[in-house]
């Protein structure tokens, strides 16, 4: 059973900066898509981003395309997101989410393709 556990949320002032990291245990993470997705208050979770197995494609939100970074590192069993220039719309829970499906076209960010979620980690984006 892969386990996922998030962590690198926290306040953060308007244009700062921060890096949320996604941590593997159980089975190696080198066969498993890794999207992150948010949930602000009141509003459905979305996709954020997305990285394929070997960390060669890549795909974001319109809303995060220029400011967000998704990676993985297979050798260490994990994924981030370095997150730059916040705004206050960024903050939501955070959740890293795993499957060995592949998704196709723009099913990335639908969230029925994935069978591994971690606990979430809150980010809060201060104006």
């Amino acid at each position: 059973q892969l386990q996922l556990v998030e962590s690198g949320g926290g306040l953060v002032q308007s244009g700062g900066s921060l890096r949320l990291s996604c941590v593997a245990s159980g089975r190696a993470l080198d066969y498993y898509v890794i999207t992150w997705f948010r949930q602000a208050p009141g509003k459905e979770r979305e996709g954020v981003a997305y990285i394929n197995t070997r960390g060669s494609s890549a795909r974001y939100a319109d809303s995060v395309k220029e400011r967000f970074t998704i990676s993985r590192d297979n050798a260490k069993n994990t994924a981030a997101l370095q997150m730059n220039s916040l705004k206050p719309e960024d903050t939501a829970v955070y959740y890293c989410a795993a499957t060995r499906r592949y998704p196709y076209g723009n099913s990335w960010n639908d969230q029925s393709l994935y069978d591994y979620w971690g606990q979430g980690t809150p980010v809060t984006v201060s104006s």
